[in-house]
């Protein structure tokens, strides 16, 4: 037993430093040590701190985004902004305004609830008030533009396409929703598999489809607010990405029983469903071609962004040799060098201290 000797006046203290080198052996992501104590020290999982701080200093408020050229868009009788451009932003506010809940509850409810490590937690609680971000924008979006917020509702509730995607991720939620025995190898694998689906496909795929049509407008000049929103919440989202690829990673590691030829072929099975049911949902976010919008060319670019996550994780592509048909989208969200919005603030959205906003491999 190591320990020091500690003499402070006439008080004497011993520190038993071998007790605080067996709690950091004992940190694992799943079925590690259980404490009261959220004692993030000594670190273990260095890079879920530094994503923690990464995203903390992408922190942005959605009312700090200026809406009166949206406003002045939306009501334009004279041609420039067409229908097409309102129903893609329609279905936008309307599958985000529940998804980003769906995926908060996940992270708080299912992941967070079983994780160990308290630093892991931190991240993920981050994470989880992100999505509280989110769902807030899309409130100011709503209010800003003064859409009937239950024509929101009804739209993810009645558009099969938005329901199927719904019904893909929930219902693998759903499931997790009870004391589990994480030392059965059958239930590490579920865990591994709803990290994978809520971060890699869902978060990480499905949501693409959407971010690529809203930034098209935005790079027409159209609805520049809603435009620039969406920008910081794809930054949040490689983020996200990357906080639950090396979550799933750290625990395979450490739980090399559930990483089975069978279970890889199972995760590129659910890629391969998110990716059908996304390129239907294409195709209601965008039934006729628009001025430089296709269709074929949004389900080739979801083929292209699925082969990158799986990728990361070391699975089979479902599309080799895949090309991104929006090289322009890396250019665009590289926003750390903005300095203001619309010339209005000089506050940067990113503290000098942050790292790059988004990887190009997150595009």
């Amino acid at each position: 037993m190591e320990v020091t000797e500690v003499t402070i006046g006439n008080k004497q203290f011993t520190l038993d430093k071998s007790k605080a080198e067996e709690a950091f052996r004992a940190k694992r992501v799943i079925n590690g040590r259980e404490t009261m104590f959220f004692n993030i020290l000594p670190l273990k999982y260095q890079w879920a701190y530094d994503l923690y701080k990464t995203m903390k200093a992408n922190h942005w408020e959605p009312e700090d985004i200026p809406m009166q050229k949206d406003c002045e868009q939306w009501r334009d009788s004279s041609g420039q902004i067409t229908d097409v451009d309102r129903w893609i932003i329609k279905m936008a506010i309307g599958y985000f305004s529940a998804a980003e809940g769906i995926v908060g509850d996940n992270v708080m409810h299912v992941v967070r609830e079983v994780v160990t490590a308290p630093e892991l937690k931190l991240t993920l609680g981050r994470h989880a008030h992100e999505e509280n971000i989110h769902a807030d924008s899309l409130v100011y979006m709503i209010s800003s533009l003064g859409i009937n917020p239950h024509e929101c509702e009804a739209m993810f509730s009645d558009v099969s396409t938005i329901d199927k995607k719904t019904d893909f991720v929930v219902s693998n939620s759903r499931a997790l929703r009870r004391d589990i025995d994480l030392t059965v190898t059958e239930n590490k694998q579920a865990l591994c598999k709803n990290i994978f689906l809520f971060g890699q496909v869902m978060e990480g795929t499905q949501f693409y489809g959407l971010f690529g049509m809203v930034l098209s407008l935005y790079r027409q000049t159209k609805f520049p607010g809603i435009g620039q929103m969406f920008r910081y919440t794809l930054r949040d989202e490689s983020n996200h990405i990357e906080l639950f690829r090396n979550l799933l990673m750290d625990l395979v590691e450490e739980n090399p029983d559930v990483w089975t030829d069978e279970f890889r072929n199972e995760l590129v099975a659910t890629m391969k469903e998110g990716v059908e049911l996304e390129k239907e949902f294409i195709r209601d976010c965008l039934p006729v071609n628009a001025l430089g919008l296709s269709a074929d060319e949004f389900e080739q670019y979801i083929d292209y962004i699925a082969d990158r996550r799986l990728e990361g994780c070391g699975l089979p592509l479902l599309s080799p040799g895949a090309k991104n048909p929006f090289p322009w989208l890396s250019e665009m969200m590289d926003i750390k060098k903005e300095a203001n919005f619309f010339e209005q603030r000089v506050t940067e959205y990113q503290k000098a201290s942050a790292l790059d906003a988004v990887d190009d491999d997150d595009l």
